[in-house]
């Protein structure tokens, strides 16, 4: 119980900074992605900040628009963590070998990284907004 005290409050304090200080405009503390900076395309990650600024405001269609594959993420986030904290019906396993694959997650991120710089629709769709 105690491990979580630091989790929690780090967590408070992300969605404090989140609330207040919008990614979108000049001069917030988040930093800016170095791939884009960089390169001018998209990492898979792109658009995370603001993902989670419009969710901490309850924008979820704004959220998802950023970064599609994150918010995703974040949906099954808590299927996780109860699966490594013991709950582990018998019905799920297959979707746990699934999901414990490195091939899995290599596809998924390259792919998404790959497609989300595609010039042409509907892949256009997938870059952040």
């Amino acid at each position: 119980m105690l491990a979580s005290f630091p989790v929690a409050v780090t967590a408070g304090a992300g969605i404090w900074a989140l609330r207040t200080f919008d990614p979108n405009l000049p001069g917030n503390p988040f930093p800016p992605c170095v791939f884009l900076t960089l390169t001018g395309h998209y990492c898979a990650g792109c658009g995370i900040t603001r993902a989670l600024h419009a969710l901490a405001h309850g924008d979820i269609a704004t959220a998802v628009q950023m970064n599609v594959l994150a918010m995703l993420l974040l949906v099954i986030t808590p299927f996780a963590v109860a699966w490594h904290a013991g709950w582990k019906p018998a019905y799920l396993q297959p979707v746990a070998n699934a999901m414990a694959s490195p091939w899995l997650w290599v596809g998924t991120l390259g792919g998404f990284w790959i497609l989300r710089n595609l010039p042409w629709f509907p892949f256009t769709l997938l870059a952040p907004g």
